[in-house]
C-alpha cells in the first residue's frame, strides 16, 4: 500500500515540475516575443518556475519518506538520508532565491510606480 501512495506522490511531483516547465517555457516564449519585455517580466517567469520546482522536490521528498516508511532496511535509510539532504538543500536555496527575486521585484515595483 505505502508503495501505492509513494507512486501517487511521486506522480505529482512530476506533474508540478512538467506543468511549470511547460508554463516557464511558454512564458519565456511569450515575453521574448515582446521587444519591450523588461527584466522585471522575465524574473517574474523565473520565480514562477522556481515555485514549481519546489512544490516538486516537495512531493519527490515526501514520496521517498512513504516508500521507506515500512520496515526500512540499514541502505534504504542511509538513501533516504542522502537524498533527503540534498533535496532539503536544493529547496533551501530555491526558496531563499525565490524570496530574493520576490522583494527585488517588489521594491522595482514601488520605484516604478
Amino acid at each position: 500500500m505505502a508503495h501505492i501512495v509513494s507512486l501517487a506522490i511521486e506522480a505529482c511531483a512530476v506533474l508540478f515540475i512538467a506543468l511549470g516547465a511547460l508554463g516557464a517555457l511558454y512564458r519565456i516564449a511569450r515575453t521574448g516575443m515582446r521587444s519591450k519585455s523588461s527584466d522585471y517580466q522575465r524574473r517574474a517567469v523565473w520565480l514562477t518556475f522556481a515555485r514549481w520546482l519546489v512544490a516538486g522536490l516537495t512531493f519527490q521528498l515526501a514520496a521517498d519518506i512513504v516508500n521507506t516508511s515500512f520496515s526500512p532496511t540499514w541502505e534504504e535509510l542511509g538513501h533516504l538520508g542522502a537524498i533527503a539532504v540534498i533535496r532539503t538543500f536544493l529547496n533551501y536555496f530555491l526558496e531563499r532565491e525565490v524570496e530574493e527575486k520576490t522583494e527585488l521585484q517588489e521594491a522595482n515595483r514601488k520605484r516604478s510606480a
